[in-house]
């Protein structure tokens, strides 16, 4: 049985969350190869440890990476390229919150933090990617030299509520969609596959615990506003991840797949 991912596969911000079910869903459906970044070593060596019971035969890179440092993120790569001899798929998936401030509010200091990692970040990463995905052999349409997917947000196609605040959040998805779309428009005739994807409020263990403390913030109503009335478990970002890998979405290119049960349709 063929299996529907190939190869070797890198990822931010593996620790936990979106990016952790993002890795061991690629385990699951066929990589072999892994390199996981992330800021935290210690709670990514704990993620990679569980993710190896699960998987014993996949090799695993461990890449203590700041996104915000260039430096990092240009050795990281290379790294990556150098253990496993090619870099087949990309998941810029490195982000934080925003401190939840109005415009007026927000000191230079937090919008530069959050624009520095959630979008600054995805350009160093996609960028260093880019550069080796070029120098690979061209495997077909179905394949070709390599698939980036960037993690942005429904926040990155929508503004927030206006009780959310999230203005330098939002900020820094739109911009994630714009390089999406800019550099799937130069190298999709050169073979490589760029798009995004857009969550809307996912299960992540802090939110989960703050809406079980706090069952009527603002928050809450706007999940419960939802046709779907939930927030996405993270296997499911993990799962649209995977079809975004894959062959199967193989004439996808510069989408922002919306994953957000049905958030943007209200």
């Amino acid at each position: 049985m063929v299996s529907l991912l190939q190869g070797s596969a890198f990822i931010t911000g593996a620790a936990s969350g979106i990016g952790q079910h993002t890795a061991l869903a690629f385990a699951k459906h066929g990589i072999t190869k892994l390199a996981l970044a992330d800021i935290n070593a210690d709670l990514l060596a704990t993620s990679s440890a569980s993710l190896k019971e699960l998987y014993p035969d996949v090799d695993i890179l461990l890449l203590t990476m700041d996104v915000r440092n260039v430096e990092q993120v240009k050795h990281g790569i290379a790294q990556t390229v150098d253990r496993f001899g090619r870099l087949d798929i990309a998941v810029n998936n490195a982000g934080v919150s925003g401190g939840g401030q109005q415009t007026h509010e927000i000191d230079d200091e937090e919008w530069t933090r959050v624009l520095d990692v959630n979008l600054h970040g995805v350009y160093r990463c996609q960028k260093e990617q880019i550069s080796y995905m070029l120098k690979q052999e061209d495997i077909g349409p179905r394949i070709g030299r390599g698939r980036i997917i960037n993690v942005a947000s429904m926040l990155g196609l929508v503004a927030a509520p206006p009780h959310l605040h999230q203005t330098s959040y939002s900020t820094s998805k739109h911009g994630v969609i714009g390089l999406t779309k800019s550099d799937a428009n130069s190298y999709g005739n050169q073979g490589i596959r760029i798009n995004a994807i857009c969550p809307s409020y996912v299960a992540i263990p802090l939110l989960v615990q703050y809406m079980s403390q706090v069952p009527d913030s603002p928050l809450a109503a706007e999940v419960a506003r939802t046709p779907l009335k939930r927030m996405a478990t993270m296997e499911e970002i993990a799962d649209s991840i995977v079809l975004l890998a894959s062959p199967m979405s193989s004439f996808m290119q510069g989408a922002s797949l919306v994953v957000d049960g049905g958030c943007t349709s209200n």
